[in-house]
């Protein structure tokens, strides 16, 4: 079962269930010029036809199926998405995950020769490393930047290609 509608921001709104998932299609235009986007979310067989609210900015949709009721707001070209399994979270018990997240050191990852680490953050590959923040080395290796030779500290002109060096 297909539906349309026409919103206030000038555009055509297109729902349809095919299987488990909700297709949301926004459709705007003029003459000689056309814009859709599509959305598709697991939202599970319709159990009822969509309920739709116009709002001045676009429109709130209910949808409800068998595993209970989903809403999908559409707010110019945007497609927000909220489920029973993401609806029923509470706002504490979701900051609260997010500072277990931030609490944990993130451990080093490695690539072949490649590492990466981010307490100082630091990055290498073969012989050539980056950091940035609170390091307690200091690098004093520098490059031509015309040819790229590793150059002295105290070189004005590269020994390679004889480009004169920044100080």
């Amino acid at each position: 079962m297909a539906i349309y509608s026409e919103l206030p921001t000038g555009q055509r709104l297109y729902l349809d269930n095919q299987g488990l998932q909700t297709i949301v299609t926004l459709a705007s235009g003029a003459v000689g010029q056309q814009q859709q986007s599509s959305s598709s979310f697991a939202t599970g067989v319709w159990t009822k036809e969509p309920q739709i609210e116009i709002i001045p900015q676009g429109a709130i949709i209910e949808i409800i199926t068998e595993t209970g009721p989903h809403r999908i707001q559409i707010q110019g070209s945007s497609i927000g998405f909220s489920s029973p399994h993401t609806s029923g979270v509470s706002q504490s018990s979701q900051s609260t995950t997010a500072t277990s997240f931030s609490s944990s050191p993130m451990q080093p990852m490695k690539m072949g020769n490649m590492s990466m680490n981010f307490t100082p953050m630091e990055m290498q590959m073969g012989d050539m490393k980056m950091s940035m923040g609170d390091t307690k080395t200091v690098s004093k290796v520098r490059f031509c930047r015309q040819c790229g030779a590793k150059v002295a500290a105290t070189d004005r002109f590269c020994s390679s290609c004889g480009h004169q060096l920044q100080q």
